[in-house]
C-alpha cells in the first residue's frame, strides 16, 4: 500500500506547525514532512515539537545537511526520538544546497566522500556499534551511543540524492532515498536503477530500499498559475509530468505514475505560496488518500 504524506514547508513560521501538526494527526494522515532548510527551521527541533503534540502521525525530516553536523550529533538526536517516540520519526541526511554550505563556512571539497562516510558511521552508531574511524572528513574515536534505539525495532537512516553518484551511494550505505520535487515518473525509474547498482556494488541483495518522493501540488483556487509559478522559479517548467494542479482525482493520478514507477511513498509538496496550509493537510488526507491504492 502507497504511504502519503504532506510537507510542513519552512516558509511558514515555526509557531504554524502545530496547528497543521495537529490536523494531520487528526485527519488519519500518514506522514508530514519537514525540512531543515537554511536559515529557517531546525530539523530535530520541529520533529520533536511535532511528534509531541500529536499521537500517531509519522514524521519525516527530509533532510539533514551533513556538512552541518558531526555524525555523532546526529546519531545522538535520531537515537533520542526514535527512543521518545518510537516507530513515528524517520530522518534523511545529504549533502545541503551547496551554496548554503558555503554561506556557514561549512562547504567541502567532496560532498560524496562526506555522505559515504557520515551514513556509515551513523548507521553504525545507530545499529549500538563503538566506532573508530579515521576518513577524510568523518573522525570517531572509540564512540558509542549510551542509548541508542532498541534493537528490536531498528532505525533507517535515509538519505536525499539527485546525481548519479549520490544515487549509487544511496542504494550502498543508506536504507532509503528522498527524492526531490524535481523528479518525474521518468526520474524516479532512473533513481530505481541507480540505487540498484550501489546496493549491488555493495552486496547488499535485493532487500527493501523503500524511496520517497515529493510532489509538488496545488489545489483550489489559482492552482494552476502557482503550480506554473514555483515551477518557473526553479527553473523546471520544461520538465515534462512535473507537479500537479486540480482536485482530487488529478493528484491521486499523479501519485500512481511516481508509485507505478517506483515510489513507496509520496509526499505532496505545497507550492510556497499556499494559502491555506491546514486545508492543504486536510485535502491530502480526506480527499486524496481515498483515492490512492
Amino acid at each position: 500500500m502507497t504511504t502519503l504524506g504532506a510537507v510542513f514547508r519552512p516558509q511558514l513560521a515555526p509557531e504554524r506547525l502545530r496547528a497543521v501538526a495537529r490536523v494531520a494527526d487528526d485527519t488519519g494522515l500518514e506522514e508530514l514532512w519537514l525540512w531543515e532548510d537554511c536559515f529557517r527551521e531546525g530539523g530535530v527541533s520541529t520533529a520533536a515539537a511535532a511528534l509531541a503534540w500529536t499521537e500517531r502521525v509519522r514524521v519525516g525530516v527530509g533532510l539533514l545537511p551533513v556538512p552541518l553536523r558531526n555524525v555523532a550529533i546526529t546519531a545522538m538526536e535520531i537515537a533520542s526520538l526514535a527512543r521518545m517516540f518510537p516507530g513515528r520519526a524517520t530522518v534523511a541526511v545529504g549533502h545541503g544546497v551547496q551554496d548554503w554550505m558555503g554561506q556557514v563556512g561549512a562547504r567541502v571539497e567532496s560532498p560524496v566522500t562526506l555522505l559515504r562516510e557520515h551514513l556509515l558511521a551513523l548507521r553504525a552508531l545507530l545499529d549500538g556499534q563503538r566506532v573508530t574511524t579515521d576518513g577524510r572528513y568523518v573522525k570517531l574515536d572509540d564512540v558509542a551511543l549510551d542509548w541508542p534505539p532498541p534493537t528490536d525495532r531498528g532505525v533507517g537512516v535515509l538519505a536525499g540524492a539527485t546525481g548519479p553518484r549520490s544515487l549509487r551511494l544511496t542504494g550502498e550505505a543508506a536504507d532509503g532515498t528522498v527524492l526531490t520535487a524535481g523528479t518525474n515518473a521518468a526520474g524516479v525509474r532512473e533513481a530505481r536503477r541507480l540505487i540498484g547498482e550501489g546496493r549491488e556494488a555493495a552486496g547488499r541483495g535485493d532487500g527493501a530500499h523503500p524511496v520517497v518522493v515529493y510532489l509538488l501540488t496545488a489545489t483550489g483556487a489559482g492552482a494552476d498559475d502557482r503550480l506554473r509559478a514555483e515551477l518557473a522559479a526553479e527553473g523546471l517548467e520544461a520538465v515534462p509530468e512535473l507537479g500537479v494542479a486540480g482536485d482530487a482525482g488529478a493528484v491521486a493520478k499523479a501519485v500512481e505514475r511516481l508509485v507505478e514507477a517506483g515510489a513507496d511513498t509520496v509526499v505532496l509538496q505545497p507550492t510556497a505560496d499556499e494559502p491555506d496550509p491546514e486545508g492543504f493537510v486536510r485535502f491530502a488526507a480526506e480527499e486524496v488518500r481515498p483515492l490512492v491504492p
